[in-house]
């Protein structure tokens, strides 16, 4: 399936407050909502479900999240998911967060808010979207990478809002000898952030209630699709230039590696007697947004069943 583009002329935008074309394969609307944290307002881009039901999906974003529009946008035709009657909630921002409600601004890079993104996801946006007739509850949440690892938190601790949570290449094992480390050089990349305002020193307690690991036995029951490719180039890896070469080399790695975390979480569930996760393990497959864009067409039919769209 194409990407979608929305034309300009298509897109309204309000302080607080959107407006929804009259359009089906268009309605659509782009608010800043008011946000904790210091941040003032986030963008939130919205497409409504195109049977009118009040059940939406939170989709999050990777590390190097883009303050225009979501990586869902830009990449992906994840939009066209409000044409099987889901409303398709696209945060803006939140680079390097893991979507998180941190300890303090990062002070590496001059931050001058402190990250208050579950707070936000949990408190400020769906009471925001209530105005639209979207419920507060029951709801689906699915993220890439950071945000597969942030799906899963968000889920295990706010079980009345999420019904369903969709982990695509997400990193679920923070506890893992070398991730922590690995995390932290990652936010350095990825603009400078400073893993200490966020969850403190790799000792501190934060870094286990943020470890889908950990908290696994907080998602006894909860319909999930957890998935990870093999790394090895597929499809949707066609590079023809030597810094295409470095990416897909790239992403073989982090894709590997997500493997690895999320067989260890299949184990995880396992052992806890939890069998309410479909797990999908694909042949080939790297760390790029074609394939999380098939997983997420895959996932759903289980995911409108979950949460009664």
């Amino acid at each position: 399936m194409a990407a979608v583009v929305l034309p300009l002329a298509l897109v309204f935008t309000g302080l607080g407050a959107g407006t929804a074309s009259a359009d089906p394969y268009t309605r659509f609307a782009e608010d800043w909502v008011p946000a904790p944290g210091g941040v003032g307002q986030i963008k939130v881009r919205t497409w409504f479900a195109n049977n009118g039901s009040n059940k939406a999906v939170y989709l999050l974003d990777g590390l190097r999240a883009t303050d225009d529009v979501s990586g869902w946008e830009h990449e992906t035709n994840a939009a066209w998911l409000a044409e099987h009657g889901i409303n398709v909630v696209m945060p803006v921002g939140g680079k390097s967060s893991f979507y998180a409600d941190w300890y303090a601004p990062s002070n590496f890079n001059g931050q001058p808010y402190t990250y208050k993104w579950e707070s936000f996801l949990t408190q400020n946006l769906p009471d925001h979207l209530t105005r639209y007739g979207i419920s507060r509850s029951n709801n689906a949440v699915v993220g890439l990478s950071m945000g597969g690892n942030a799906a899963l938190i968000l889920a295990a601790y706010h079980r009345d809002q999420f019904a369903f949570a969709g982990s695509m290449s997400g990193y679920l094992n923070l506890s893992a000898p070398g991730m922590r480390e690995a995390i932290r050089l990652a936010m350095l990349d990825s603009g400078g952030y400073n893993a200490d305002a966020m969850w403190g020193p790799p000792w501190d307690s934060a870094w286990l209630r943020h470890d889908p690991f950990v908290a696994a036995p907080k998602l006894s029951g909860l319909p999930m699709w957890i998935s990870a490719a093999s790394g090895l180039p597929g499809q949707h890896d066609r590079p023809n230039s030597a810094i295409g070469v470095f990416n897909t080399t790239n992403a073989m790695g982090l894709e590997a590696l997500a493997l690895a975390q999320n067989r260890a979480f299949q184990v995880r569930l396992a052992t806890l007697g939890i069998d309410s996760a479909h797990f999908s393990f694909p042949s080939t497959g790297t760390h790029q947004w074609g394939y999380w864009q098939d997983e997420l067409w895959a996932m759903l039919p289980m995911m409108k069943a979950s949460i009664g769209a």
